[in-house]
Formats: C-alpha cells, sequence, structure tokens
C-alpha cells in the first residue's frame, strides 16, 4: 500500500511539473539570434533545401560524429557480450523453423522495396526530410523483416562489419577533407553546391548520408543479428 501511494505521489509530482510547464508557455514571436542566422545562411551557405538535416551534417558536424560512435560502441558491446555468453558454454540450438509460404513470399517482395525506400531517404536528406540515421534504421528494418520470418536465418557478420568499418572510415575521410580544403570538419563545399533542389546539389552532403545511412544501417543490422543468434530457438 505504502509503495502505490509513493508511486502515486511521484507520478502526481511529475504531472503537477508538466502542467506548469504547459499552462505557462508561450511561443517566441521572434527566432533567437542563433537561429536566426541558421535560418538565413544555410541555405546559401550549403546549398540544401531540408535546412534541418544541412545543419546536422555541416555546422554539427562533430556531433554528429559523436552520435554514430555512440551507436558502433553499443552494436559492439552486444556482439562482444553475447560472443563472450556463448564462448562461456551457451549454444544455440538451431532448429527449422516453419516458414508459411505467404509470409515468406510477402517478405521477399516487401524487403526490397523497404531497401530502396531506406536508400532514398538517405540519398534524398538534403532535399526532403529524412537523412542517414533515418534512412539506415529503414535498411535494417528489412534485415529484422526477414528475422521475424525466420529467426534461424543467418548473416554474414564479416560483410556487415566490412560495411559499417568502410563507411566510417570515408566518413572521417571526408570531414578531415572539409578541414583542409573548405572551412571546417565535414563542411560540404569540398564539392561543388551545385543547382539548388537538384539531386547533385549541397555539396559533399548526399555522400555524407550515403556514409550515415550505410553505417548506421550496418550498425542497427549487427545488433539484431547478434541478439538473434543468442536466443534458444
Amino acid at each position: 500500500m505504502t509503495k502505490h501511494m509513493i508511486t502515486f505521489l511521484l507520478l502526481l509530482g511529475i504531472g503537477a511539473i508538466f502542467a506548469d510547464l504547459l499552462t505557462g508557455f508561450s511561443a517566441d514571436q521572434n527566432l533567437n539570434a542563433s537561429a536566426e542566422f541558421y535560418a538565413t545562411h544555410t541555405v546559401s551557405d550549403t546549398g540544401a533545401a531540408n535546412i534541418v538535416t544541412a545543419i546536422i551534417v555541416t555546422f554539427r558536424g562533430l556531433d554528429t560524429l559523436g552520435e554514430v560512435t555512440v551507436l558502433f560502441l553499443t552494436a559492439a558491446i552486444v556482439a562482444l557480450v553475447l560472443s563472450g555468453d556463448m564462448a562461456g558454454g551457451f549454444q544455440v540450438k538451431p532448429r527449422r523453423w516453419p516458414v508459411g509460404e505467404l509470409l515468406e513470399t510477402g517478405t521477399r517482395l516487401l524487403v526490397p522495396l523497404i531497401a530502396l525506400f531506406g536508400a532514398y531517404v538517405f540519398i534524398n536528406g538534403h532535399l526532403t526530410p529524412g537523412g542517414g540515421f533515418q534512412g539506415g534504421a529503414i535498411l535494417a528494418s528489412a534485415m529484422l523483416l526477414m528475422l521475424l520470418a525466420d529467426p534461424t536465418r543467418r548473416f554474414a557478420h564479416k560483410t556487415i562489419a566490412r560495411i559499417e568499418s568502410v563507411s566510417g572510415l570515408f566518413y572521417v575521410f571526408i570531414g578531415v577533407l572539409g578541414l583542409a580544403l573548405a572551412g571546417g570538419f565535414l563542411d560540404n563545399r569540398i564539392l561543388p553546391l551545385g543547382d539548388f533542389g537538384s539531386l547533385l546539389s549541397a555539396g559533399a552532403i548526399p555522400l555524407i548520408y550515403v556514409l550515415i545511412g550505410l553505417k548506421v544501417g550496418a550498425e542497427f543490422s549487427s545488433i539484431m543479428t547478434s541478439l538473434s543468434e543468442s536466443e534458444d530457438v
């Protein structure tokens, strides 16, 4: 009874805090100085129609590198822990998983479409809502669908690791080129800005997003394959 009362009081206090924030909120009529600068200069400086993703890739390039690094460390830790469990005596006991014809056919049909949509999202990230993280997550969802259809399916860890490593290496390489040839790390002006609104525009941003999409997709896929292979199916 006491635990329930404490929980209720805690939730009541949190609700009161959010209620105060909600009732006391008033939207700014004008952008602050930083937002005004980015809203005014991002298009002319980067040549990207999507201001949000351009800021993430260029002005926040180091922060984006940190986010990708955290995701890589997560995938590496999951693989390390699960591989240690298997080496210590835990072994997967594979058995045939009954896969329905409808489920198998649907997976074969949807996986290429999901992969194509994921590629579209990160290739067009400088033009439309989307980007490398979103596109990479969509690519990984294709692998998740295959695992849901057949949990005994196994994927080549080396191939996934190579995709992740190569894309990460070129991502950092482009960032260093920005320092050497342009105005800073991941400065997209190492390539021509092109025609505004076209696919081949915004300098190196499309290339950067392709690398981020492949890297994120590989990292998510690595986590899922490690988890799937650790389960006693």
